[in-house]
């Protein structure tokens, strides 16, 4: 191992929908940052279970991961590999991470909600009046400096709960609507007062401002200077129900994995600028995978 070598630093950030490889350098700058889309939380709400598809998708990622890992000089036993919403209701995750251990050596530790919220909201580097929203495939984290709740609804859960149809019928995103406003004026009651600016993080924020931008592919630093605001959502949710799966593919800055579920995450998104009314939100492209590695979760 060369010199140095052993002070970077490695998380995985394993969720509902994508596998995030992070690798920083000891100074704190970004080596390598990685995502793939694996579903492992296909169908997880209607069945319990991880599908062997799902699992085999996921171990073909972390496998891949462990020759970048190798590449920098990481042992995969240093990683800070997570899981998240998918890891606590899967009822044979415990029998997959052991399977992932015994053949990549990486060991995942699954988060509680609150843990989750924590990691997310040191992530995503925060003012003291920001809150952190963070929209995942089986939950969303929203985060002040006081208060942490995890709302189970995600991009991937609700899209197959409630959006069956392509392109979605009115009936089904009126349903879908009806459930993210009843969930989140649930969760937003905890917060007194209502937090005052927000950031965004993750896969939905990140495609929406990709999508707001028309970038031809990702860009770090244009869309870390982007801020949505709320009248921007409600038209790219009207945009997009009426399209189907396939013609969202190939509207610019979308991402063919990302555009089955990216409706979903749009109305969570929007919806929670409505309720906590708030007028826009800054997009962030660092979140969990950035927070595991904070010195504040790690001794938490």
């Amino acid at each position: 191992m060369a010199n140095g070598e052993a002070t970077k630093r490695a998380a995985i950030d394993l969720g509902t929908n994508t596998c995030l490889l992070l690798i920083l350098a000891p100074d704190g700058a970004i080596l390598h940052d990685e995502s793939n889309t694996v579903r492992l939380g296909e169908d997880l709400g209607r069945t319990g279970v991880f599908s062997e598809a799902a699992m085999q998708r996921t171990l073909a990622t972390l496998l891949a991961y462990t020759g970048t890992l190798n590449r920098h000089g990481i042992p995969c036993s240093d990683v800070v590999a997570v899981s998240t919403a998918s890891g606590r209701n899967a009822k044979n995750a415990a029998q997959f991470f052991q399977k992932v251990k015994s053949e990549t050596g990486i060991s995942f530790r699954i988060l509680s909600g609150d843990e989750e919220a924590l990691a997310t909201f040191l992530g995503a580097d925060p003012g003291p009046d920001d809150c952190v929203i963070d929209i995942g495939g089986g939950s969303t984290e929203v985060v002040t400096g006081s208060h942490a709740i995890s709302i189970g609804m995600g991009s991937v859960n609700l899209t197959e709960q409630f959006l069956k149809s392509d392109p979605v019928t009115d009936q089904e995103f009126w349903q879908l609507e009806d459930q993210v406003d009843e969930l989140l004026a649930d969760a937003m009651k905890r917060f007194d007062p209502l937090p005052k600016r927000g950031i965004a993080v993750a896969g939905t924020a990140t495609t929406l401002a990709s999508l707001q931008l028309a970038l031809p592919k990702f860009d770090r630093t244009q869309i870390d200077a982007m801020h949505l605001s709320v009248g921007d959502l409600h038209r790219w949710v009207e945009d997009l129900k009426w399209r189907t799966n396939s013609e969202r593919e190939k509207i610019p800055g979308m991402e063919a994995s990302r555009a089955p579920v990216i409706l979903a995450g749009a109305v969570i998104l929007w919806r929670f600028l409505a309720v906590a009314k708030i007028p826009s939100i800054r997009v962030s492209t660092r979140g969990l995978r950035f927070g595991v590695l904070h010195k504040k979760f790690v001794t938490a």
